[in-house]
């Protein structure tokens, strides 16, 4: 786990706080374990954890004017430098515009500007402490540092409403440590802090000008070839070196065996059509992708491939119907030259839920519960590994979309998805649905969406309508319940509405944007946090995970994407079909972008089956019980229930097991993130005692 962590202080208060830490409360000079010092004086900031070292660059104009990078940027030293003398005007975008994913601190005499990214897998947070303000891009060492308790009204929204930004706020699992918003910016003056949007608004009462789907399509292109190119153009690392041979073993075998990925670049390739474009791209851009600088062939190694092939998951199950064409595709991709393929396959040691040992993550997720299945395939990759995570997010359009077609007098582009939804179902009644239920949505202001459910969460109606349209339909609304809040209790499904309702008085109108854009962007926020929960719960030493898909200038360009495009069925692959063949790639196999019947709810049951056993006892005792915020015996029910083969949200479930797993693994850890501290400095530190009633809500 790699992280930034720094603070701003008062000017009464500077002189308690130099290079080498702070004075803490009594008198102890305090500094992050394993942190390296980027720089001092009354506002430092350090880098914490096995940064490389071209992922850390400070380029300064003097002693009170400078700005540090974190993570794979493509900008130059002298981009960097005009990026700060811009910033010292204040103009925050431009430093958020070069390629790849990273975090910029700009530091101008006692102003520090922390940008934040727009998917929100780089996100930023904060604290008040010591007068001032403690800045991380990770929430447990403010945590430590501020010894902040668990904040249960957060915990309660993230399983009553975890797509609802309106219920989720800017808290996080713990109390008073913040986070800022996906598009903003952290401003810090002398200790006072801000929080400024750096993205232009869209307005609701003038149109935007229609967007040409070429151009659009084009700008995608350009913007995930550059993303691919800052990592392609980034120094090359081996892993730590092979300390010697294992009987039976080869060098494949004994790297995974240990931890250790291969050295150069590879990337996943399941057969989809963003892990294949991203492979394609990386192999056939030049620069050599797999060529470790002294190793190898003058020509440069092959990109690896790797594919992960389930064998738990029989064949004539119905809910992986496709796997096959999928895998079969993936081999034909595979048969490029520029490539090298490898198939990890996986038993019932892979399965979700069959391996929950592991580390502990900043911030719950319910990737926790599958975080082995991905180990497993990524033992087998790249010290630089590209993933096809995110594409769906930015790229498809939601179903509240419909909303906006019709708020932009646009209906003519609801007949394709109308008609292939329809197709699914079957009834003739499913037009007259649809466009009911988007007409209704453009109709119906965002106050009164977070009103509809707060009382749903009150009266405790959360069941949802079954099947395609019926997703769809129960998705056309401003904010809906999570998949888990039909298991919590009563009190704090009416501390989520509660906070619902307050939210709704104070929004007046506030959310200026189309319902569809409104719920896509929060959508993505709440993927991106889990895929941050994910790498850090499946990390492999001295490997980095790439999703270039999340890269803000990605994000840029498959927003401005026309709406009528993005509903089409299809448009995804139909998108990165155009952006392989502008890149010079056209023999893609046949099938290549088809929709896939395979699902992760076949293995997730496969799981449950499995390991039934243990996650009843896992809840026979539960946190989330102290805490107030299910019963036990209702879990263990529905454990065993969903074992069963009853249609019971498996997602709900993988919340409920993943939160309570991030429970467990929080209060039994040693130690502080935070040297020169007393035993009581970490978060949490009276643990979690029993509650009953009504819950507190965050600070």
């Amino acid at each position: 786990m790699r992280w930034l962590v720094g603070w701003s202080s008062t000017a009464t208060s500077a002189a308690g706080i130099g290079s080498a830490g702070a004075t803490g409360y009594d008198g102890e000079t305090l500094h992050p374990v394993g942190s390296h010092l980027l720089w001092g004086d009354p506002d430092p900031l350090w880098a914490v954890g096995d940064w490389r070292p071209d992922e850390v660059r400070v380029v300064k104009a003097d002693a009170q004017n400078r700005i540090a990078v974190l993570g794979i940027c493509g900008a130059s030293d002298e981009d960097l430098r005009r990026g700060l003398f811009t910033a010292r005007g204040g103009a925050l975008r431009h430093l958020t515009t070069w390629p790849g994913s990273y975090t910029a601190v700009v530091q101008v005499g006692r102003r520090i500007t922390v940008c934040g990214d727009l998917a929100g897998a780089r996100p930023v947070f904060y604290t008040p402490w010591a007068g001032g303000t403690a800045y991380a891009t990770a929430a447990l060492p403010l945590a430590d540092l501020a010894e902040a308790n668990l904040d249960f009204g957060h915990l309660a929204a993230l399983l009553a409403a975890p797509d609802v930004p309106a219920a989720l706020r800017d808290t996080t699992p713990y109390e008073g440590v913040r986070r800022i918003p996906p598009g903003h910016a952290l401003v810090l003056r002398a200790g006072a802090r801000e929080i400024a949007g750096y993205e232009p608004v869209a307005s609701l009462a003038v149109a935007a000008p229609p967007a040409d789907p070429g151009r659009a399509v084009d700008a995608v292109r350009d913007a995930l070839i550059e993303a691919v190119r800052a990592r392609l153009s980034a120094p090359r690392h081996v892993p730590d070196l092979d300390p010697g041979p294992v009987p039976g073993m080869g060098p494949a075998e004994r790297r995974a065996a240990r931890g250790m990925p291969v050295p150069g670049i590879g990337a996943d390739l399941s057969g989809g059509p963003a892990s294949g474009t991203l492979a394609l791209l990386a192999a056939g851009l030049p620069g050599r992708p797999g060529t470790l600088l002294g190793h190898g062939t003058g020509a440069g190694e092959r990109l690896l491939a790797v594919t992960f092939n389930d064998l738990a998951v029989g064949g004539n199950d119905p809910g992986v119907g496709g796997r096959e064409a999928e895998l079969a595709r993936a081999g034909a991709l595979a048969a490029n030259p520029r490539l090298h393929h490898v198939v990890v396959t996986g038993g019932e040691e892979t399965l979700p839920y069959a391996d929950l040992d592991g580390p502990l993550t900043d911030e719950p997720g319910p990737s926790l519960v599958t975080a082995a299945r991905h180990r497993a395939r990524l033992a087998a990759g790249s010290a630089d590994h590209f993933t096809g995570h995110g594409a769906r997010q930015v790229l498809d359009a939601h179903p509240a979309r419909l909303a906006d077609l019709l708020m932009d007098r646009q209906r003519r582009h609801l007949v394709r998805p109308v008609a292939a939804l329809t197709r699914a179902d079957g009834s003739v009644m499913v037009p007259a649905r649809v466009y009911g239920a988007a007409r209704r949505l453009a109709r119906t202001p965002y106050r009164a969406g977070l009103e509809q459910l707060a009382e749903r969460l009150m009266r405790r109606r959360l069941e949802e309508p079954k099947g395609a349209v019926g997703a769809s339909l129960a998705a056309l609304t401003w904010a809906r319940p999570g998949p888990a809040a039909r298991w919590l209790t009563g009190e704090a499904l009416a501390e989520v509405s509660v906070l619902l309702e307050a939210e709704a008085d104070r929004s007046s109108g506030s959310a200026a944007q189309r319902p569809g854009e409104f719920r896509a962007r929060a959508v993505l926020a709440r993927y991106a946090a889990d895929l941050r929960v994910l790498e850090q719960a499946a990390e492999i030493r001295s490997q980095r995970l790439h999703a270039p898909f999340l890269d803000n200038q990605v994000v840029r360009a498959c927003r401005a994407l026309p709406e009528a495009l993005r509903v089409k069925p299809g448009a995804r692959s139909a998108v990165l079909r155009t952006v392989l063949e502008g890149a010079g790639i056209t023999d893609l196999p046949p099938g290549w972008g088809t929709p896939s019947h395979a699902s992760s709810a076949a293995a997730a049951r496969a799981g449950l089956r499995v390991a039934a056993d243990s996650l009843v006892d896992l809840f026979s005792t539960p946190l989330l019980a102290d805490a107030g915020l299910v019963e036990a015996r209702v879990v263990r029910k529905a454990v065993r229930a969903a074992a069963a083969g009853e249609p019971l949200p498996l997602d709900g479930l993988a919340d409920l097991i993943s939160l309570e797993l991030w429970l467990r693994r929080l209060l039994s850890r040693r130690g502080t993130c935070w040297t020169g501290t007393p035993a009581r400095a970490r978060a949490v530190p009276s643990g979690i005692q029993p509650r009953r009633g009504a819950l507190t809500p965050g600070a």
